[in-house]
């Protein structure tokens, strides 16, 4: 039956930044065409933001339902959309929004990552949908997918590209040869970085995705303190001159396993071969792989990032809200029934490709190989090459560069031989450490 219910659904706004002013061009501009498809009239009725002036260049914002108190849009509102940012203001007024019988839509994966399993709670408990398309990958349709069309499957792992300020850095590094600290200054010229990039090139956005990725996918509670992380910052020309020349190329990524010894969730970045499908993710664009025992493997593609693409997903949300809200019903809710343990880390076992800087003298690899061997890890190429721009001071003759790609080892094992390798007196510099994935 049709809904004749023509009073309309109050959206309200809190924060109207770059994606909050695109959600709300969105929503007024195509106010007619959401209500059709809704079934109901929908309309925007405040945006909170800490400072009015914030909203002047954007003229279709109406200036009249702009406010700087927050909590007012948070508990007076049919759905409130929180794209504040930060998770301790943001949890209160999303709890508040909640409380008063408001649906939520947030893109806040940092929100998410930490509090997720409350705030799935209490929406359940008070009868309300939560809804959060937009936290991984943008515009990608994937975690309604993963929420709603896999509910019938187990998922058994996740791998994928899911910050694109460090793909666009890395694809940069890549195809043009240059270091990273100038790939990072040109990203932030361009406004694809923030003026503090910390939290994409150190890789803490893509561990709140995967913390996010792993709890839906696998029905159990994991947070921002389960996941392991490891940034791009000490990527250099060489470790991306020598996977090219191997054919491979170096991506961060996030991984999210179900297996046998529990659920591991880590972000780290790694070599992959040039024929893998998320060698070819350029750019600012996202990409996350899917395996599930029944619908085996599945891929998700798509802008992820950028005001426009990221307010398609939360405008897509909002729809999906207000339909159930003039259909007097909800959405499915989030089950965290299993209280799965948590895989320790030396449960994850990978080939891994080391760099050492050395001198070059006779015996220095012999001694390197002995300490792998020492602790039992086996050795399945070795590559060495000049390194006459670098010097060791108190060491007059030439440096090598040394690469070593082990068989497979677990994580904690290989880091304690790189610490005894880097001991000796004959190696300089840091070391490299990648992943090596088929």
């Amino acid at each position: 039956m049709a809904n004749e219910n023509e009073t309309p659904i109050r959206v309200g706004l809190l924060g109207a930044g770059t994606v909050g002013s695109q959600t709300a061009r969105l929503i007024v501009e195509q106010k007619d065409e959401l209500t059709a498809r809704i079934g109901r009239p929908i309309e925007l009725t405040g945006v909170a933001c800490l400072d009015p002036a914030e909203t002047d260049p954007f003229p279709w914002i109406d200036k009249s339902i702009v406010t700087t108190d927050t909590m007012s849009v948070a508990t007076n509102s049919d759905i409130v959309i929180e794209l504040i940012g930060g998770t301790g203001v943001a949890r209160k007024f999303v709890l508040a929004a909640i409380e008063s019988g408001a649906s939520v839509v947030t893109a806040n994966k940092a929100l998410l990552a930490k509090y997720g399993p409350e705030l799935y709670a209490a929406a359940e408990a008070k009868g309300v949908d939560i809804y959060f398309e937009a936290a991984v990958g943008g515009a990608i349709p994937f975690l309604r997918p993963l929420r709603e069309s896999l509910v019938g499957d187990k998922v058994t792992s996740m791998l994928g590209i899911v910050n694109g300020t460090t793909n666009y850095i890395l694809d940069e590094m890549t195809t043009k040869g240059l270091d990273f600290d100038d790939v990072l200054k040109d990203a932030q010229a361009k406004g694809y970085a923030e003026a503090d990039p910390t939290g994409d090139i150190e890789g803490y956005d893509a561990a709140n995705k995967a913390a996010i990725m792993a709890t839906l996918g696998f029905h159990t509670a994991v947070t921002i303190d389960d996941v392991s992380v490891e940034g791009i910052t000490k990527i250099t020309a060489d470790d991306i001159a020598a996977a090219t020349a191997e054919h491979k190329v170096i991506k961060l990524l996030a991984v999210v396993e179900n297996g046998d010894e529990g659920v591991s969730a880590r972000v780290y970045p790694a070599l992959i071969p040039e024929t893998h499908p998320l060698a070819s993710v350029h750019g600012s664009f996202n990409a996350v792989f899917v395996k599930a025992e029944a619908a085996d493997d599945l891929m998700f593609y798509g802008r992820g990032a950028g005001g426009a693409p990221t307010a398609s997903a939360v405008v897509g949300d909002v729809v999906t809200v207000a339909r159930h809200i003039a259909a007097g019903c909800t959405g499915p809710s989030i089950p965290l029934y299993k209280d799965l343990k948590k895989a320790p880390i030396e449960a994850s076992k990978a080939a891994f490709a080391v760099r050492f800087l050395i001198h070059d003298k006779p015996g220095v690899l012999a001694a390197i190989a002995a300490e792998f061997a020492k602790r039992g890890v086996s050795i399945n190429g070795v590559n060495q090459d000049l390194k006459p721009s670098v010097t060791d001071p108190g060491y007059d003759g030439e440096i090598q560069q040394l690469r070593l790609v082990t068989h497979l080892t677990d994580e904690v094992t290989l880091r304690e031989t790189v610490e005894a390798v880097q001991g000796l007196d004959f190696v300089a510099g840091e070391p490299s450490i990648l992943r090596v994935l088929d």
